[in-house]
């Protein structure tokens, strides 16, 4: 089990080292101001996805809270 847990750990270890070396690369290159303005747009539209569905929820709640049924099973004494 000790095994299982330490080869985990290494892997997620090598994965963020590969992770932060790819980020340092593409900041230092040429194309440094491409790559941030694809991400800025990226989370501006994530955002606004984000938003678009929690007001659908929103609107989803209100809607039941609207239904007055009552759903709970009848108890015959």
């Amino acid at each position: 089990m000790s095994e299982n847990n330490g080869t985990k750990i290494l892997l997620a270890f090598i994965a963020g080292a590969a992770v932060g070396a790819a980020i340092g690369y593409f900041l230092n290159s040429d194309k440094k101001d491409e790559i941030l303005t694809d991400l800025k747009e990226g989370a501006s539209k994530l955002k606004k996805d984000i938003e678009e569905n929690i007001n659908k929820a929103k609107e989803v709640v209100d809607n039941f809270r609207k239904v007055d049924i009552d759903l709970t099973p009848e108890n015959p004494e």
